[in-house]
């Protein structure tokens, strides 16, 4: 089934109901350890997705702690947790009647933060339409999807991987998510060919209120903000022509394009189209970028380039010993098995 015909059936679906089973799948039920409904076999992504909230709070846990943190705010009474500031676009346009004027009203569940609605617009345009994360469409539906697959809440909370065995694995991880947020994640920024000084001033202040909410001496805060400035803005570019670095094509100096602090503001840009996975070829949802090795990738896609991911729960692997099939694929010992039966995965089963 399309996503288009998924969502002519969301209404009619009960609670957790697959989204691809066409009505047979009664209702999400949760294996022990893979990330599948029992009932269907498909995986936890194509049921109904969760609500808002808790797709803005784990997009603030993921995002706190990092350079975008200041695209998250504090839950009151929260203890320190932080919730995404998703920019949400509403959009109302005049229809011409007869007699009485009317107004159509159209919803963005998402859209590039920072920028006034003519460019924001310009930047929905130049998606496909299937794309387009309208509230009610199947674009709003396949970004939530994406959430689920790009950035899998198991690989950034401890709290949320089930197959940790151990404190040293547990440690392990929790260093690993520090330094992916500290030197690694990012979100694309919005703006014209030969914007990036600005966005390079705006991200230098940024990081020098950031020091100067974190130091004693204010003064050396104040200091490193003033040369922080002062580089950006000598740094702006006087370019005439802007290539995409996905394609090599030219982007044209009024249409929109995607920066990537992590990449240098003066030195890439991308057409939207192209803010790409440079592993599965797939959109950034949001635009959350991990740099690595001078390449784009998915959250998912970047921690398997640096730990190998069991076949069989998803789960990042952090322990020292794991199983390697003759494919390739790795597993954690106690997953190489059927998930129905338990039974080896060396000896056919029925399943």
């Amino acid at each position: 089934m399309d996503a288009s015909a998924a969502m002519e059936k969301m209404s009619l679906r009960g609670p957790g109901q697959c989204l691809l089973c066409k009505g047979s799948c009664s209702g999400y039920q949760p294996h022990s350890w893979r990330k599948a409904c029992m009932a269907c076999g498909c995986s936890s992504a194509d049921h109904a997705p969760e609500g808002d909230q808790e797709d803005d709070q784990r997009m603030g846990r993921l995002l706190g702690d990092s350079p975008c943190s200041h695209l998250t705010a504090k839950v009151k009474g929260g203890g320190g947790l932080r919730v995404y500031k998703r920019n949400r676009m509403i959009v109302t346009n005049p229809v011409v009647s007869r007699k009485d004027p009317t107004f159509h009203t159209t919803t963005y569940d998402w859209a590039p933060a920072g920028l006034n609605q003519k460019l924001a617009m310009q930047y929905m345009e130049l998606l496909p339409e299937s794309q387009r994360p309208v509230s009610g469409t199947a674009g709003a539906l396949q970004r939530r999807r994406q959430l689920l697959s790009q950035l899998p809440v198991y690989d950034q909370d401890p709290m949320k991987c089930q197959s940790l065995g151990s404190e040293e694995e547990v440690s392990t991880m929790i260093l690993f998510v520090k330094q992916f947020k500290q030197e690694v994640l990012g979100v694309g920024e919005v703006a014209l060919p030969g914007e990036g000084g600005a966005l390079r001033e705006a991200a230098a202040q940024r990081m020098a209120k950031e020091l100067k909410d974190h130091s004693d001496k204010a003064d050396t805060a104040q200091h490193l903000n003033q040369s922080s400035i002062s580089s950006a803005v000598n740094g702006t570019s006087n370019q005439t022509e802007y290539r995409c670095i996905g394609c090599q094509q030219e982007v044209l100096k009024d249409s929109p394009a995607v920066y990537a602090e992590r990449a240098g503001y003066l030195d890439a840009l991308w057409h939207p189209t192209c803010f790409v996975c440079s592993v599965c070829g797939h959109g950034l949802v949001d635009l959350v970028y991990f740099w690595s090795n001078q390449k784009l990738l998915c959250g998912r896609h970047y921690c398997e380039s640096v730990w190998p991911r069991c076949s069989g729960c998803d789960e990042l692997i952090f322990c020292r010993s794991f199983r390697r099939a003759k494919d390739g694929r790795a597993w954690h010992p106690q997953h190489y098995s059927c998930w129905r039966c338990g039974q080896s995965l060396d000896s056919p089963c029925q399943h």
